[in-house]
């Protein structure tokens, strides 16, 4: 056979094939990457075309919303038309629609829309303090005691935009409070674990069944009647735009804690 012994070819042709091989998982991964980046433009582009779509209901919305309002200012007194009080509860349901789709929108373009951070270290007891003054009167009023637990070790300093965050808490409390519709207790916590800050929404409310659970924090998914789904979607947007995360564990009859882990560095 010459020069050429039948191992030297069996290991030519096995060359041969790993180095095949390496080209075909090659060619396919940057396939997938390319599917992968039409994928992200066509999402990039939906994106925008639904944002503008959204900015687009909104204009004549508050058109709608305006008249509406002077519609209202301009009917008869009771005294000149008997119709009066029926033209009036007509009118309050076509506004308070109105406001609600309003609501939808504004929802959908936080959700939709790219979020600007401004990251700045912030304490995350002074921002826990300052959510609890806020939003204590709401709760008071649905019957809700808040109670705060603050980190007892130093300052927690953590790198976030304070405004945002502040509104994914808000979420999680408006969250909390829907749960208890007969008064019950929140309790808002902060703590270091590892190289994270943990922010707890703990309440004492109905809880969710697990087939529920799995599905809270998707979009558009609300087991609230006249609820959008969009709160916690956003809140875990958010929370996920700042490199964190955010779980959930409940029982039915007993409550929901919503934990939020944000890094530290």
């Amino acid at each position: 056979m010459g020069p050429f012994t039948a191992g030297a070819i069996v290991g030519c042709l096995g060359g041969l094939l790993v180095a095949a091989a390496v080209a075909v998982g090659a060619y396919r991964r940057a396939e997938r990457l390319q599917r992968a980046a039409r994928q992200s433009e066509r999402l990039a582009e939906l994106g925008t075309l639904t944002g503008g779509l959204a900015h687009e209901i909104k204009n004549p919305l508050s058109t709608i919303q305006l008249n509406l309002q002077l519609l209202r200012e301009d009917l008869p007194s009771p005294e000149e038309d008997p119709a009066y009080v029926r033209i009036v509860n007509r009118l309050s349901t076509v506004q308070k629609e109105a406001a609600r789709l309003r609501d939808i929108l504004d929802d959908f373009l936080r959700f939709a829309g790219k979020m600007e951070l401004v990251k700045k270290p912030v304490e995350l007891n002074r921002l826990l303090e300052d959510m609890v003054d806020f939003f204590h009167p709401q709760a008071q009023v649905q019957r809700v005691q808040l109670r705060l637990r603050k980190w007892e070790g130093g300052d927690l300093l953590v790198p976030l935009d304070e405004r945002l965050i502040k509104q994914a808490i808000l979420n999680l409390l408006i969250n909390a409070v829907h749960a208890m519709p007969a008064g019950g207790e929140i309790i808002l916590s902060a703590r270091k674990a590892d190289d994270a800050a943990m922010i707890e929404v703990i309440d004492t409310g109905k809880g969710m069944e697990p087939d529920v659970l799995e599905k809270i924090f998707q979009a558009y998914y609300s087991t609230k009647k006249g609820g959008h789904g969009l709160g916690l979607a956003i809140t875990k947007r958010i929370i996920e735009e700042h490199g964190g995360t955010i779980g959930a564990t409940s029982e039915a009859g007993k409550g929901t804690a919503f934990r939020v882990a944000l890094p530290i560095g």
